[in-house]
């Protein structure tokens, strides 16, 4: 038993410490440096250990009792409490008023000032004094008591409460320096731009990763849409610019349908949960973002950023989602007062126009179909530029040949289904199996068509012939809208008159688009409505300020002499397009011209539309009645004796033209005793005849070519001289007949060309004969102007107006005077009458 227990002792018994080894001969191995490197969590706890308050070693005094040891402790504690309050009762001073110290280590310490009052610091002293008795109660390690260290907390706590309102002062005193105020004003502008920076920078990052990888980041679309509704501007103009990048770029070419109920229950592979659901989210945040812009476009400050990324999407992706609404929005803006929104919404309808490959001809209907209720909503008071761009429209004439190719073969299958019910029997059979025959190839060809209609994406003939019909539909309603509401405001009763108001564009500010658009479409109408087409066209040419009477409400509404000639030009283009298939009289408009000419303002109304109406109705037809020329022939005469350069050529021109083509009428270039002809049906000239045709033009002479020889432009009054010598040259002349027309003429020698215009080449005729007569005229023509010499004509042309003006002043001078001495006269005689006896008669 005894053994049994010293065995059980011993093992018992702990293991004997290690020996004490010094840290110079410890030694480690590579392999526990390399499996600290690689486990470094597992040693982490050691760089987390306080090695100051490990190594810290207690200095004990000598012959102390332990009561004093604590004294000191607690007044070691003490002290470097009342030091941390201390420097929580120090304010910096401001780095602008006082300069720094640089310590050894390279630290700055600025100068600090306590928020204690002086008066405490200038007082008994007691806080010196009780700090130095501090001090050297911590030299001699005198005991304090429990309670006198509570008192002289107290004392402490209640100096502090005293001095509490003026340090606040103090304090409220260093933040109100203009200083300070300058530093807090960058402070905050720092921030907001550093915040601006940062949000351009995760709008940038959230968009180059959609770009990147659409599929897998189409949710942080919903962060982009966010931005919009940032306060700052900015950040909000960025968002939606941005958000256009990034769905120009991912919206693909087709558009998107949402799967029904029934095709959400079926069991789908994951690509195609993964494709649904990216179109699913791309087209929520589409929509949430066409509604965003849509809500800022009535704000002023978003409105050409808005109708900027409108527009833009729109001609991007119109085959997409939601075009309708893109498309309302930027029609409504067609007529914007804004130029930049107006540009940009034209220049959209303009390309939609032309580019109809990208959605097939589908938004050319709807945009014109809108545009018409736009007119129609707004009583035909907006912007020329919104009727303007449906001079881009393009149709397809060929359709129109399709149509009588289709008409043609139904006639042909009439007949012969006529042929074959008097055939024979035998001639029968062979008739089906060659009809079997061709049902096989119509069918193999039906196939070919379809397949090559899907592979091409082509429209059908007939849907593209739908839709060119619509559009033409809705754009003649648009104009023939537009000439109905002139003539109601220029011709109408004054009751229609009166509630009738012109816009802020003018009058009639569709008139003049709309024809430039029945000029180029007119071969598009129907010949049933082009009788109507040229009543309008008349009574609108005909429409006057004399018709509307005096009143300004009514002449504010008249037509100016450009549109009246405007009418009258796409008269002449209209029946000209139609080769001449209409048996309309177009005297009604010669009339017009006529009379149009002598209204003529060079400051108000425009040369060019009557240089064209002079080259459409005058020099272009072939054959005119010899009466008709001949008064036109003198009212451009003197038409041009009271206007420009510009407007005296281009009628000079048209005169030389009609005297060339009308032998008879250079009869007028003769000064003869019975005047210019004696063929004339009227024998005296009427130069107040509103009918070209009975203001008896043959029976005058052509006397203002002599005044227009003096006229002080050169060219001017070499083509006069050139005109009034025809009758003996007349073959040579006949050259100029396809060299210049009145429009050419007004282009070349208009104010504005003729500053910046440089003296053109020569051009090149067939005949040598016709470059020697035309390089002789164009060297009287080009030839240098001596400011001396046209001084000289300017004061003689002056001169002779002003003798004019003269003479026509004193003749009605001396009428008067003459009417008012015949009326004295007959005063004088009934006062004689009256005066006189009467005699008796005498008696036989």
């Amino acid at each position: 038993m005894g053994k049994t227990r010293e065995k059980k002792q011993k093992i018992i018994l702990p293991p004997e410490l290690p020996p004490e080894l010094l840290e110079d001969e410890i030694e480690v191995s590579d392999e526990d440096l390399q499996f600290l490197e690689e486990n470094t969590d597992y040693a982490g706890f050691v760089s987390r250990l306080d090695t100051e308050s490990i190594t810290k070693h207690v200095t004990r005094v000598a012959d102390v009792k332990e009561d004093t040891l604590e004294a000191l402790y607690e007044k070691r504690l003490q002290k470097k409490a009342q030091q941390k309050e201390k420097g929580k009762n120090e304010i910096q001073v401001d780095p602008v008023d006082a300069l720094p110290v640089k310590s050894l280590d390279g630290k700055l310490y600025y100068r600090t000032l306590s928020k204690t009052s002086k008066a405490s610091e200038d007082g008994d002293g007691k806080d010196k004094d009780n700090a130095e008795k501090d001090g050297d109660e911590d030299v001699s390690l005198i005991k304090l008591n429990k309670a006198e260290r509570r008192a002289k907390l107290k004392k402490s706590k209640k100096e502090a409460k005293k001095h509490g309102k003026d340090l606040a002062e103090e304090a409220e005193a260093v933040e109100e320096t203009p200083q300070a105020a300058v530093l807090a004003e960058v402070k905050e502008d720092l921030t907001a731009e550093e915040v601006l920076e940062n949000k351009r920078i995760k709008l940038a990052e959230i968009g180059m990763a959609l770009l990147s990888d659409p599929e897998t980041n189409i949710k942080s679309l919903k962060e982009m849409l966010e931005t919009s509704k940032d306060e700052n501007s900015k950040i909000v103009k960025l968002g939606l610019l941005s958000l256009l990048a990034v769905f120009k770029d991912i919206i693909p070419g087709y558009r998107i349908r949402l799967p029904t109920e029934k095709e959400l229950e079926m069991k789908v592979s994951k690509e195609v949960k993964k494709m649904r659901f990216y179109e699913s989210t791309l087209l929520k945040a589409y929509k949430a973002y066409l509604q965003k812009l849509i809500a800022l476009e009535k704000q002023s400050v978003y409105n050409q950023v808005v109708m900027r990324c409108i527009c833009t999407l729109l001609d991007a992706v119109p085959h997409f989602n939601f075009r309708d609404n893109l498309l309302v929005a930027v029609v409504r803006n067609i007529s914007s007062p804004d130029e930049v929104v107006r540009r940009l919404c034209c220049s959209t309808i303009k390309s939609l126009f032309s580019n109809e490959g990208k959605h097939g001809g589908e938004v050319t209907v709807r945009a014109v179909r809108l545009i018409a209720d736009h007119v129609k909503a707004n009583d035909c008071q907006l912007h020329p530029d919104s009727i303007e761009v449906l001079l881009s429209l393009q149709f397809d004439e060929d359709l129109r040949k399709s149509d009588a190719k289709e008409e043609e073969d139904r006639t042909k299958n009439r007949k012969n289904k006529k042929r074959k019910n008097h055939e024979e029997p035998n001639q029968v059979q062979e008739n089906e199996r060659k009809k079997a025959k061709r049902e096989m190839m119509s069918k193999m060809r039906q196939e070919v068509a379809a397949d090559y209609k899907a592979a091409t994406v082509a429209l059908d003939p007939m849907e593209r012939r739908k839709m060119q019909t619509e559009t033409l539909a809705a754009v003649f309603e648009t104009y023939f809208r537009i000439l109905r509401h002139t003539m109601q405001s220029t011709v109408g009763s004054e009751e229609a008159n009166a509630t009738l108001t012109s816009g802020s564009f003018g009058p009639h500010p569709l008139l003049a688009p709309c024809l430039d658009g029945l000029g180029k479409f007119s071969h598009l109408l129907d010949l049933d409505y082009m009788g109507d087409l040229m009543t309008y066209l008349k009574r609108i040419a005909s429409a006057s300020n004399s018709v509307l009477g005096n009143s300004k409400q009514k002449e504010s509404r008249s037509l100016s002499v450009s549109e009246r000639l405007r009418c009258c030009v796409v008269a002449f283009k209209v029946m000209r397009n139609n080769l001449n298939a209409l048996n309309v009289d177009l005297q009604d408009f010669f009339i017009q011209l006529y009379n149009i000419i002598l209204e003529y303002r060079p400051g108000r109304d425009q040369g060019e539309v009557l240089a064209e109406a002079l080259k459409i109705m005058l020099c272009d037809e072939r054959h005119q009645d010899m009466a008709k020329a001949a008064a036109f022939v003198k009212r451009l005469a003197t038409f041009s004796l009271c206007f420009g350069c510009a407007e005296s050529m281009s009628a000079l021109v048209t005169v030389k033209l009609l005297l060339l083509k009308n032998v008879k009428c250079r009869n007028l270039l003769e000064n003869d005793a019975g005047g210019g002809s004696v063929s004339g049906s009227i024998s005296k000239y009427q130069p107040y005849a509103t009918d070209p045709n009975l203001s008896g033009a043959l029976a005058t002479v052509l006397w203002e070519l002599n005044l227009l020889t003096k006229y002080y432009h050169p060219t001017v009054s070499t083509m006069a001289t050139t005109i009034s010598t025809m009758n003996n040259n007349a073959s040579q002349n006949q050259v100029f007949l396809s060299l210049m027309s009145p429009q050419q003429a007004f282009a070349e020698f208009s104010l504005e060309n003729e500053a910046k215009s440089e003296p053109s080449p020569p051009r090149r005729l067939n005949s040598k004969r016709r470059r020697e007569s035309y390089a002789v005229e164009s060297e009287n023509v080009v030839a240098e102007i001596d400011m001396d010499e046209l001084s000289n004509k300017l004061k003689e042309h002056f001169a002779v107006v002003r003798g004019i003006k003269e003479k026509e002043r004193l003749r009605r001078e001396l009428q008067r005077t003459e009417s008012s001495l015949l009326l004295y006269q007959e005063y004088k005689k009934q006062n004689k009458n009256k005066k006189k006896p009467i005699k008796p008669k005498k008696k036989i």
